[in-house]
């Protein structure tokens, strides 16, 4: 699809065009999915090559003129794009929470934490109580459900409870299956997060 921001502020969609020139070079996948170290955590190789293509991160040919930094999705493809020079944007991967309990809408990237801490929910624990046993809270690391980086995202000022965060399950990706969040390959969340900043737009559909 090809996103233009209305004078509303909102996202209008029209048809995207083909990958940028010469974008198919734009990233060594072996590179960028490979074994590496972030903040003394050890990140363990994607086998990304078992993932469909368009999972994979990628530079695609947007609306010029969208402010760099802007977040937004494509659920039924599992993608998530953010703007970054005029006419480009990066596309990822993402996996989604099924229906009826993934969010959709328009907010804010309020914070963005470096292998955050998580707490399940109390609707979490409700609906799945072997999450009880979380209920003081996972620490940051490679086990931790949120990954490497958590977006947390607001929607008119209050907190919705749902990030967009990295994930140890690469299988996940293209799936729905999450609780609800969008979930990213823990290399392209860290990825994310050094191209957007607190207070970017979001619009998930």
């Amino acid at each position: 699809m090809f996103f233009a921001l209305a004078a509303n502020g909102t996202l209008t969609a029209r048809p995207f065009g083909s990958p940028s020139a010469g974008s198919a070079a734009e990233f060594d996948y072996s590179a960028i999915y490979g074994k590496g170290s972030d903040h003394g955590v050890d990140l363990p190789a994607v086998p990304y090559a078992k993932l469909e293509k368009r999972l994979l991160r990628h530079v695609v040919t947007v609306e010029p003129g969208l402010p760099s930094g802007l977040i937004w999705t494509d659920m039924s493809r599992h993608n998530l794009y953010v703007s970054t020079t005029s006419g480009q944007a990066i596309r990822y991967g993402i996996g989604i929470g099924r229906q009826g309990v993934r969010w959709t809408g328009k907010g804010v990237v309020e914070t963005i934490r470096t292998w955050p801490s998580w707490t399940p929910t109390r609707e979490m624990r409700d609906r799945w109580p072997e999450l009880e046993a979380y209920g003081e809270g996972v620490p940051g690391g490679l086990q931790n459900p949120l990954g490497a980086r958590a977006l947390y995202i607001f929607e008119n000022g209050r907190d919705t409870l749902y990030r967009v965060h990295g994930t140890p399950e690469w299988w996940s990706i293209g799936r729905d299956m999450s609780s609800g969040c969008i979930r990213m390959l823990n290399q392209d969340v860290i990825d994310l997060s050094t191209r957007v900043a607190t207070g970017a737009i979001i619009d998930a559909r």
